[in-house]
Order: structure tokens, then sequence, then C-alpha cells
């Protein structure tokens, strides 16, 4: 950990011994969420995300690509990650760094294992099926970026149009209808710092934290968790985690 982490750390930690936070939200208090839909004209579903000063971007877009080997009957979902320089003076141009893969690996996860997505139905015919690509892009990073990526990514989905296909081909600008979407799969994050768990830390309290847990969930069962830094979590902390992932996801819906 770096001198500036370990300042961070204990200035965090001195406010946790009384229970309060850097900007004065409870421990289990999410920063101000906002929500808009259908902010790109040529993608066919997309969404800007704040969480605090937060700001994350999902696109949709959609083309013909083979099926991969082991599901030949069903379509492609594709997520990716952009952590530009525009985002963050830490963000450096070049090849996806480890923190744009894990970005987009947690995103796909919670997606992907909901199953909310009938990828067979983009089955076209043997060896070509319609591929959905989600790309998140982030605009300002001030911590959190798992749940801010989620819910860009969620509410994309929700108002991403199907492309009309004929003869195997995509006709622009004609569509089907909307892409069915089961559920809403959403992110909960949390911070561990000390014996404290801090839900959606800003980026100061994640540069002193000791470990993350993401949970991602339905409202009736968790779809998977990434669990991220060094530190350890206790059994009894991941089942309480998850129970307040579930609480706050009901909160996270009803914003999408």
């Amino acid at each position: 950990m770096d001198i500036i982490n370990e300042l961070k750390r204990e200035s965090v930690k001195k406010l946790l011994e009384k229970n309060e936070r850097l900007d004065g939200r409870a421990l289990d208090e999410y920063r101000r969420i906002e929500v808009h839909t259908k902010v790109f004209e040529n993608s066919e579903g997309s969404a800007h995300v704040r969480i605090g000063k937060t700001q994350v971007l999902g696109a949709v877009k959609f083309g013909i690509a083979a099926p991969f080997a082991d599901k030949p009957d069903e379509g492609v979902l594709s997520v990716g990650a952009e952590l530009a320089p525009l985002g963050s003076f830490m963000f450096e141009p070049g090849p996806p760094s480890p923190s744009s893969i894990e970005l987009a690996r947690v995103t796909d996860r919670g997606i992907r294992s909901a199953e909310i997505i009938d990828t067979k139905s983009f089955f076209l015919e043997a060896g070509k099926a319609l591929a959905l690509y989600l790309d998140i892009y982030v605009i300002d990073n001030d911590g959190n970026l798992f749940d801010a990526a989620s819910l860009a990514g969620m509410a994309a989905l929700l108002n991403t149009k199907m492309p009309k296909v004929e003869e195997g081909k995509i006709i622009p600008g004609e569509y089907t209808g909307q892409l069915p979407v089961a559920k809403k799969a959403v992110s909960c994050t949390f911070a561990k710092i000390g014996e404290k768990f801090l839900l959606d830390p800003s980026l100061d309290e994640m540069r002193g934290m000791d470990t993350r847990l993401t949970v991602s969930t339905l409202p009736d069962c968790v779809c998977a968790m990434q669990k991220g830094e060094w530190g350890a979590l206790k059994e009894k902390e991941i089942v309480e985690l998850i129970e307040l992932s579930f609480k706050k996801g009901e909160e996270l819906r009803s914003l999408i």
C-alpha cells in the first residue's frame, strides 16, 4: 500500500470509529443515483448512470457472429469496459488494464449468471447467430465503478431494440421490438476497512480498503459474487452482506 493510500485509510478509519464517513453518509447508504436512458441515437440501447461523482455509460450494439463451440445453438453475449484517461488520472491509454478486464467480467457475470437474456433466441442458422455487445465507458471515476456499470448495463438492456434480420443479415435502422429481459440484475459493492463495511465506497474509501465484495442479485437469488483485494472475509460477514444486498437491490431496481 503506498503512502497516499495509507493516509486515506487512516483518515477513513478515524471516522469509522464514530460510524461516520468522509461525505457524511451512513455506512449502508448509497450516494445520490441518477439513471438516464436512450442517450445514444446510434445504439440499440443505452444508459447514463451517476453514483455521486462517478459516471458510467452503457451502450448496446448487435452484430452477426459464429456461436461459441460449446454452445452452437446460442447467440453471443459480450461485455467490454473501457477505462479511458478521460475518466481518471489513474487510467492510461493502451491495451485493456487488469482493472478494465475485471470491471467487464464482473458486469458480464452478473448479467450472464442471472440468465435474464435468452441467447438461444439469437440463433439464426448453423454457424451464424446474433451477437449482443454491451460496452461500458467510464466517464468519471469517484469509486464503485462496479455498481455503476451494473446499473448502466442493465438500464441499457432494458431499452434495447431487437434488430430486424433477413437472410442472415441485420437490416440497418429496422427493428422487430424490444429485447426480452426476464428480470433486473443489480450489484451492491462493499469495502471493508478494519472491521467496518461501507456500501458504495467512494474513491478515497476504496484507496484505503482492506478488501472488497460485490454481490449481484435478482429479487429471489444471488447471481454472482466477486471479492477483490487481499483482506479476508468471515462466513458470517458474507451472509450479512448478501442480506443487505437483497434489501439495497430493491432500491436499485426501482431506479431502472
